[in-house]
């Protein structure tokens, strides 16, 4: 792995693909063992960032489930704007299902929250939460993450599906905004 540069932003190496997977694997394992083995759980994964997490997940998830994606936004270059907007809603019907949330990251908790307010009258029989990356020091919800990945610091990461206006996506590796 070696610097990058997206727009007019340089990141640098931060984690690599092998320890992604190792966190997804664990991830996996972790609620496989929560959720009965003749339960079949609805992953809602949460675009555009969580695709190729929820994507990798799904694959390593050892029983049968369902997958299906809401899209949210609250970005705007690296800074979040504090305020959710609905893209795609949820047309299934959740009643009675347990539903695991696949998130890439959640830093402040503003669209865990969002998420928390949807999902309070459908009527689930649990909700879940997963994210692949956490940043304990600027979450300011007092809001329930069933699993996380991995607790990072409050740096701004592309890669992996998270991006830097619209760029970075792609790349398999995380890398963080260089200082």
């Amino acid at each position: 792995m070696k610097s990058i540069q997206l727009h007019d932003k340089h990141f640098v190496p931060f984690i690599s693909k092998e320890q992604i997977d190792d966190y997804v694997q664990q991830l996996t394992q972790k609620l496989a063992k929560d959720i009965e083995p003749d339960e079949v759980p609805i992953f809602i994964g949460i675009l555009n960032g969580s695709f190729m997490f929820a994507a990798d997940f799904v694959r390593k998830y050892p029983h049968d489930c369902h997958i299906t994606f809401v899209k949210m936004a609250s970005y705007e270059g690296v800074n979040s704007t504090g305020k959710i907007k609905h893209l795609v809603g949820i047309n299934e019907n959740l009643e009675g299902k347990t539903v695991v949330i696949l998130e890439d990251i959640i830093d402040t908790g503003n669209t865990l929250s969002e998420i928390y307010d949807i999902f309070r009258d459908k009527n689930v029989k649990q909700l879940k939460i997963a994210t692949l990356f956490f940043k304990p020091d600027v979450f300011k919800k007092d809001l329930h993450i069933d699993y996380i990945g991995k607790s990072i610091e409050d740096k701004f990461i592309v890669g992996y599906g998270l991006d830097y206006d619209g760029l970075g996506r792609n790349l398999p590796d995380i890398y963080k905004l260089k200082e």
